[in-house]
């Protein structure tokens, strides 16, 4: 297969870009728009009409109802898969068939098993992969990473996380009903903590030792557009303790279903200073002693998307198509792939365990 067509552009089909208020209309797509290194070729519905609506909407020349059209497409180079999580397996495997290079949402599969399987499957076709933790690459999580690199806060004593959001609790969109089921891996521990976890594994670190609860607090959920009772087997809670492999201490505290003041915040403490990050993104830090913490500017090397007329999601995931531009042309390994999803999911895995035994783990790698 080319690398790309003869403008020297990536051409990129997306499937799931459902009109209106679909996860890849509102991100992907706009962030395709506005990079030049790619070319938006094709999109992918479950019907021809709204795929062809979200093509008229985006200027793309290709609309399909059948995702392995869309795959085996000739003006296709990558396939994006922006779907609800059980349908990924399926998905990721109809684009690999096709020979073609992937970006799968988080998470890659509904379990480890799959995720190990469709990395196998990648890694054996040899095509290049990408998983979407796009929030380790937005300009702050790479500015602070750099930062305390470089020492700005001396020695990391501790990191705490603290994220809550009011989805995936007592209540559920119809659109998201599936959720409640654990065995589908769309829940509190397996996106919201991932996805959160991710920023402070990319800056500061892997895990070196872990105890966990991963707790379900609701037996049952109601559908908003019905007012239907469904069971819920997935866990809204996830709390950790524990160590990185530089010696600071860990902890972090992740919650679906919270009615008022959801926020998420990282405060990480050095020898030296410390810093923060918020929800927005926005980082602060100060040093010495007794000191306000102040906004960082970021310097302007670390933005890699345009940000006029982008949300500030769809400049997240144009900063991952951006890193995976730079992997496709040069060679170097700056997006997440399918490798890095296998490691987070290995991991997720061990807080479950924790939280069943009870026990303390050594995270092996």
């Amino acid at each position: 297969m080319s690398k790309s067509n003869i403008a020297g552009k990536i051409r990129v089909g997306v499937i799931g870009a459902s009109p209106g208020t679909s996860w890849a209309t509102l991100t992907h797509l706009p962030a395709l728009k506005a990079l030049p290194q790619f070319e938006l070729t094709a999109v992918s519905t479950t019907r021809k009409a709204s795929a062809d609506e979200t093509a008229r909407a985006f200027g793309v020349s290709h609309a399909f109802d059948d995702a392995r059209a869309l795959a085996e497409h000739p003006d296709v180079d990558l396939v994006v898969v922006s779907v609800r999580t059980p349908e990924h397996d399926r998905l990721v495997r109809t684009a690999l068939a096709a020979s073609k290079h992937v970006f799968c949402e988080w998470p890659l599969g509904a379990s480890v098993a799959q995720t190990a399987a469709l990395h196998e499957l990648a890694e054996s076709t040899g095509v290049r992969t990408v998983i979407g933790l796009q929030r380790r690459l937005v300009p702050s999580v790479r500015y602070l990473r750099d930062l305390v690199a470089e020492g700005y806060i001396g020695k990391i004593r501790s990191v705490a996380i603290r994220a809550s959001a009011p989805v995936l609790g007592a209540s559920r969109t119809a659109s998201a009903a599936y959720t409640a089921d654990v065995s589908n891996g769309a829940n509190v521990l397996t996106i919201f903590t991932a996805h959160y976890l991710d920023v402070a594994l990319a800056a500061f670190g892997d895990i070196r030792e872990i105890s966990a609860v991963v707790a379900r607090q609701f037996d049952e959920a109601t559908v908003l557009e019905t007012g239907e009772s469904i069971p819920v087997t997935a866990p809204d809670q996830v709390l950790l303790s524990g160590t990185l492999h530089g010696g600071a201490v860990l902890s972090a505290h992740f919650e679906g279903g919270k009615r008022n003041g959801s926020a998420v915040a990282y405060t990480i403490t050095g020898t030296e200073g410390d810093l923060a990050l918020s929800d927005d993104l926005t980082l602060s830090g100060a040093r010495g002693d007794g000191q306000p913490l102040e906004p960082l500017p970021i310097p302007d090397r670390y933005h890699w998307v345009p940000t006029t007329d982008l949300s500030l999601h769809a400049q997240e995931v144009g900063n991952l198509y951006a890193a995976f531009a730079r992997d496709f042309t040069e060679g170097t390994r700056l997006a997440p792939s399918f490798r890095d999803a296998l490691h987070l999911h290995r991991l997720l895995d061990t807080f479950a365990e924790s939280s069943v035994s009870g026990q303390r783990k050594t995270w092996t790698p």
